[in-house]
């Protein structure tokens, strides 16, 4: 079987943070800014807390078959919650959207790339 890739976000908001939580956040906004957002195996975590409460996980994850994805989403959404919960962020909202890059359409620029190297 071909190795599949998955790109899961998670997405929710932080809820009910002290101003102490709110002040750790903000020191470590360059390193969660969205302009440097990426898909990674451990998750990346964005935000931008001085404009709104939401934040984002990006995910990257492998499974053999189509079906994976659905495992995948449940450890990405549990690795997220465990970021928030180790850290005691409040969170609501909690939701993940999940794709299957085997399945993704491809773009004029990878098509262009492919027929260089074809």
């Amino acid at each position: 079987m071909t190795k599949r890739t998955f790109r899961i976000t998670v997405r929710g908001s932080f809820d009910a943070l002290t101003d102490g939580q709110r002040a750790a956040l903000q020191a470590e906004a360059a390193e969660h800014d969205l302009l440097q957002a990426r898909f990674t195996e451990e998750g990346h975590l964005s935000y931008d807390l001085a404009a709104r409460p939401f934040f984002t996980f990006r995910f990257l994850e492998h499974g053999e078959a189509e079906e994976d994805v659905v495992a995948a989403s449940v450890r990405a959404e549990t690795a997220a919650e465990l970021w928030l919960t180790d850290r005691g962020y409040g969170y609501k909202g909690l939701k993940s959207q999940a794709q299957d890059m085997s399945l993704a359409a491809v773009g004029p620029r990878q098509k262009q790339e492919a027929r260089r190297k074809g």
